[in-house]
């Protein structure tokens, strides 16, 4: 078990350092250019190791390093790409429209809650 625990922390490791090392690309717009990259590229990742994955090219260890450390240091938007992928494509449509707008509407939400709090906007008038 605690090896486990160290190889996913060692690709987290990895995925947070990949992860530095985009948003260090000397870009000047205003458009989230970089988050986009690094969304896009890390969807493309996990489907390639989930691929492998599922021909049993990849050991248990070498998915947990990949999959949940890297990726997951990288981008969980990957792991959410593979879940509503996977809810689509075992034909459970309506569940993965839900998860698409619950997480989006939810992400949001929580950013706007996480900053009302951080700002101390929920102060308590006495």
């Amino acid at each position: 078990m605690p090896l486990k625990f160290l190889l996913v922390g060692l690709g987290g490791a990895v995925g947070a350092m990949l992860r530095y090392a985009i948003s260090c690309i000397p870009y000047k717009g205003t458009f989230p250019l970089l988050t986009l990259l690094t969304n896009v590229t890390g969807a493309f990742l996990i489907g390639v190791i989930a691929g492998l994955a599922a021909q049993k090219c990849l050991s248990e260890s070498v998915q947990l390093f990949l999959k949940t450390g890297v990726c997951g240091g990288y981008t969980t938007f990957s792991t959410f790409s593979l879940e509503a992928f996977q809810l689509f494509q075992g034909g459970r449509h309506a569940e993965g429209v839900l998860y698409l707008l619950l997480s989006v509407a939810g992400s949001l939400l929580g950013v706007y809650l996480g900053l009302q709090l951080g700002r101390g906007g929920f102060r308590a008038e006495v």
